[in-house]
């Protein structure tokens, strides 16, 4: 009996070192789990994913732009494999200054198109009729007119004014002109001279000014008859603008 008692003791000290031996070995930090590597895009907060495939057809990931991609178009993803960007191939120093004068190219264009717009809507908010178009037309000549008579009554002064300088010229047949009477014969030709191309001057004006109206109503009449403004190509200011370069 005492034998068997002993056998049973030394069988319950065995498994208690069995289970210490194992709580130390659950206990020991070499046992635990050891910590995962980040992945990719996660090295620093809120950093993108890029990824791209190559020429060769590979498709490649990483935390930053890819440099076997920098002739393609990248996506740049979010850790939830979601679309945040799309990052442009890049470009050479010659290809990035082509591609800043298609630009620069593009936004003239897009500017003119603005102007064309606008001017086309001011106009037809100024002109809603062919009647008032007309009276602009009227009040405008009249300004031209009204200066071309001035310019006509100051040469018929002028010629009153050269009368009695002609008489007393007559004096000195033959003989040269007191210097007193000869400048004033000589500034009374010039001052006739300046107000005949005044005349002139305001004579183009005059058909300038018809020429204008004419273009400015062929538009209107299509923008009137329901024409998108902008869509008429360049407005009677442009054209005449380009004609004064």
């Amino acid at each position: 009996m005492f034998l068997i008692h002993a056998r049973d003791m030394r069988s319950l000290m065995m498994r208690s070192c069995l289970l210490m031996s194992a709580g130390l070995l659950l206990a020991s930090p070499s046992s635990a789990q050891a910590p995962q590597p980040p992945s990719p895009g996660t090295n620093k907060a809120g950093a993108g994913i890029y990824t791209c495939t190559t020429p060769e057809g590979r498709r490649l990931t990483s935390d930053r732009p890819i440099v076997e991609c920098s002739a393609r178009e990248q996506r740049i993803l979010n850790a939830d494999g979601s679309l945040r960007a799309i990052l442009p191939p890049f470009l050479s120093p010659e290809e990035r200054a082509a591609q800043e004068a298609r630009d620069r190219k593009q936004a003239a264009e897009i500017a003119a198109r603005n102007d064309a717009i606008r001017r086309d809507r001011n106009l037809m908010l100024r002109y809603p009729n062919e009647a008032k178009h007309q009276r602009a037309r009227e009040e405008a000549l009249d300004d031209a007119n009204k200066a071309r008579l001035i310019s006509e009554h100051r040469i018929k002064d002028l010629a009153l004014e050269r009368k009695p300088l002609m008489d007393e010229a007559e004096f000195y047949k033959g003989k040269p002109l007191p210097p007193k009477l000869k400048q004033q014969l000589d500034a009374n030709d010039a001052a006739v001279g300046a107000q005949r191309e005044l005349i002139e001057n305001q004579k183009a004006e005059l058909v300038r000014i018809n020429s204008r109206y004419d273009a400015e109503l062929a538009r209107l009449k299509r923008l009137w008859a329901g024409a998108a403004p902008g869509s008429l190509g360049a407005t009677p200011a442009d054209a005449s603008a380009s004609a004064s370069r």
